[in-house]
Parts: C-alpha cells; sequence; structure tokens
C-alpha cells in the first residue's frame, strides 16, 4: 500500500508552508460559517481545500515553489513588521524614532538629551531634532 502511494506522488509537489497556511484558513473559514450560518464562508474553505489539492498533487512543482517563494516572502514582511512594532514599544521609553527626512530610514537615538543633531547612515544627511 505505501508504495502504491510513494509511486503515485512520485513527480508531485506535495506540501509546503503556503498550503499548510491554506489548510488552516480553510478550517477557520467552515468553522465560522458553522456559527454565522454564512453559505460564503464554508464555500470559500471548499474552494481552498480544492486549490490545496491541486497544488498538492500538481506535477509543475516549479510554478508550484515560486508560489510558496512568494508565500513565505509575504510572511516574512508581515513577521518583520510586528517584530518592529515590539522593539519600538519595548523602547519607546528610553528611545525616540524619527524618520530621515531624505531617504526615510529610520532611526532611533535616545531620550533626553535636548536639541541633537542626526546624521542618517544611510545617505549622510543631517537634521536637527528635539530628543
Amino acid at each position: 500500500m505505501r508504495s502504491w502511494l510513494q509511486r503515485f506522488m512520485y513527480g508531485r509537489y506535495g506540501q509546503d508552508d503556503l498550503s499548510r497556511f491554506m489548510i488552516i484558513l480553510a478550517l477557520i473559514f467552515s468553522v465560522l460559517s458553522i456559527f454565522t450560518k454564512w453559505v460564503l464562508l464554508n464555500s470559500l474553505g471548499m474552494v481552498l481545500i480544492f486549490l490545496i489539492a491541486f497544488r498538492m498533487f500538481s506535477r509543475n512543482t516549479t510554478a508550484r515553489a515560486q508560489e510558496n517563494y512568494g508565500y513565505l516572502r509575504m510572511r516574512g514582511k508581515v513577521i518583520q513588521f510586528f517584530k518592529n512594532i515590539k522593539l519600538r514599544l519595548s523602547q519607546r521609553n528610553t528611545h525616540r524614532f524619527y524618520r530621515c527626512p531624505s531617504c526615510k530610514q529610520q532611526l532611533r537615538v535616545p531620550r533626553g538629551k535636548g536639541l541633537i543633531t542626526i546624521r542618517c547612515p544611510k545617505c549622510k544627511t543631517s537634521f536637527e531634532k528635539k530628543t
């Protein structure tokens, strides 16, 4: 039995991070449709399940890998965004955060220094701010 499944899946894409995310999303839609009685949520869950099956059994591994890579890049940006928020919240008592007026680079300077000249390390622009 196991060798039959291995032969069947040979050359097919299988499961990846995007598929796992879609499975969780489909389950959430299905559970929400039970409590809200919205048929649309259940339908979206079923569409996601069909997409998951299509991706898993697909032989076009290059296209599926590119889709997964795009998902991982987007997930990384979202994770980094929340890490930045967490960092800013943890340092809000000791530091101020400014943006460079020319290149928009985020800069961190210590609080309580009065009027200081800040020099952007990226574009070398200098500007004055009160901390």
